[in-house]
């Protein structure tokens, strides 16, 4: 049976469903492993979960590299996202800063073709808004790449809801990338509303709060030591206590319907509406097949009211400035 697919945007395309963040694979989330990561890439596509999502900042590069190994060869069958903007300071790699200028977003856009091995990239995005730099130039620049063919769709991430009807006035955005999961609520007041008036998909990334909802991760000594979640507020001593007891409402409806928590948290999802196509970072086979299985889990209204109710303690970042940008006015 064909895996199950959702309108990208307005644009005529349909993509999976759910779509495979790459991002551990390559940073992040403890030491890499390249041949299971690549097996990961090639089973999600056997599956049907052909929407890929990568950043230029991810590994610096490697990721992109990566995801580009995995998918040479069958190029058609795939959806490739990536993004640019974040920047990272050589000397000093927990420095970072955003570029929306113009001349680099050609000069990301031409650096992310190169190491991916492809001609075009199916949707790309702006990581985070640049706070120096109207996102009319930006998206300006960002729609000459979709002009001369080295782009086919626009997208941003972590944008305000001025911001997205900002941009949505230069050039059609296809989809919107931010943080959300029953963990990671605050975009839904404006954001979700304004994308959902201009057709824009919603694609959440860390639907599983950062692996927190799988209740695989009972404390910080589950996570390796360059894991960068011991740092995230809500993997903190006094927060993390109080979620994992979230967590466990979550396991029991779960254990309801014979599956895992994790499926449940993206069940929960995907029952927010038929634009959402979330997608789930792993880097491991299993991981990924079971969250391409929670498409099969419904949840009843009352379960989704006990759901919706679910409020974790700390900040979903250290820095919300960070995840909480907008662009200054033309």
């Amino acid at each position: 049976m064909a895996f199950p697919t959702r309108a990208l945007g307005r644009t005529g395309l349909d993509i999976a469903a759910q779509g495979l963040g790459c991002m551990g694979m390559s940073s992040s989330y403890g030491p890499a492993d390249q041949d299971e990561a690549l097996a990961t890439i090639q089973r999600a596509l056997d599956l049907g979960v052909t929407f890929l999502d990568t950043a230029d900042v991810y590994g610096r590069g490697a990721n992109e590299e990566l995801v580009g190994k995995a998918i040479a060869g069958r190029r058609g069958e795939v959806i490739l996202a990536t993004k640019f903007g974040i920047r990272v300071d050589p000397a000093d790699p927990a420095s970072r800063s955003v570029n929306g200028r113009p001349e680099y977003v050609r000069e990301a856009c031409d650096a992310s073709l190169e190491r991916l091995g492809v001609d075009h990239i199916d949707l790309y995005y702006q990581h985070r808004p640049d706070t120096e730099v109207p996102i009319e130039e930006t998206v300006g620049a960002m729609a000459e790449l979709v002009r001369v063919g080295k782009v086919a769709h626009l997208g941003l991430s972590e944008a305000s809801a001025d911001t997205v009807r900002r941009a949505a006035e230069v050039h059609p955005i296809a989809a919107l990338q931010s943080e959300w999961s029953l963990f990671t609520r605050d975009l839904e007041a404006e954001v979700l509303p304004t994308c959902r008036a201009l057709g824009i998909t919603l694609v959440p990334y860390s639907p599983l709060g950062r692996g927190l909802l799988t209740g695989t991760v009972s404390g910080t000594d589950d996570l390796h030591n360059h894991d960068f979640r011991r740092a995230q507020p809500r993997f903190q001593e006094g927060n993390l206590e109080q979620n994992l007891a979230l967590v466990g409402i979550v396991a029991r409806l779960a254990a309801a319907h014979g599956c895992t928590a994790g499926q449940v948290a993206l069940a929960w999802l995907y029952a927010q509406g038929d634009d959402v196509v979330p997608i789930p970072g792993t880097k491991r086979r299993r991981y990924l097949e079971e969250n391409a299985a929670a498409l099969d889990v419904v949840l009843g209204p009352t379960e989704r009211a006990e759901l919706d109710a679910l409020a974790p303690a700390g900040a979903r970042s250290p820095d919300m400035g960070w995840v909480s940008r907008d662009t200054p006015p033309t």
